[in-house]
């Protein structure tokens, strides 16, 4: 297995990198923020986000992938996670986002999730990657449209978040073979 310290991509603004303690601090701001939270399981304790990044950097060992911690290359600020996503009873290979309010609109999502579906294709060998978007997320439903995804209908999620209503938006490995093309 590689060692996940080393594992880190490069775009023309930004570094993604396994999260680790580092981020805690921004971690759990984020995840305490109700604009951030708001289709993303709603707002967390510090204790609970704690858990989570602890999760996102256990699922680095244990599955080979995880999200990345997504960093400004100018100042290393932590402005959200992005990436491969996959835990037990996911409806599919995701690659999900949550980017802090005060850098969207910025094409800072967009810039990741392109490298973060080359990652899942190129070197996890994924033919298939959802995004499970609620559909009232209409900044998500933009970013899956922009990378070539559809709306391939309802789906569901494992529990605690069985309820919740989303979408599977997605595309095949050779979708995005094509899509990434208007990327390069």
């Amino acid at each position: 297995m590689t060692d996940i310290s080393e594992i880190r991509l490069e775009t023309r603004r930004l570094i993604l990198r396994p999260p680790n303690a580092d981020d805690f601090e921004r971690w759990a701001a984020f995840h305490a923020d109700a604009k951030s939270m708001t289709y993303l399981g709603g707002v967390q304790s510090r204790e609970l986000s704690w858990r989570g990044l602890c999760g996102m950097v256990g699922a680095w060992h244990v599955r080979g992938f995880s999200m990345f911690s997504l960093l400004l290359k100018d100042s290393g600020q932590w402005i959200g996670r992005i990436g491969p996503w996959q835990p037990e009873g996911w409806p599919g290979t995701e690659v999900g986002w949550g980017i802090a309010p005060e850098y969207a609109g910025k094409g800072y999502a967009l810039e990741a999730a392109v490298a973060s579906m080359n990652y899942a294709t190129d070197i996890l060998g994924w033919t298939d990657i959802c995004h499970t978007i609620d559909p009232e997320n209409l900044a998500s439903i933009k970013l899956a449209q922009r990378l070539g995804s559809s709306n391939r209908g309802p789906t569901q999620l494992p529990d605690p978040l069985s309820d919740a209503r989303v979408d599977d938006w997605g595309q095949s490995r050779e979708q995005w073979e094509e899509n990434r093309l208007k990327f390069e």
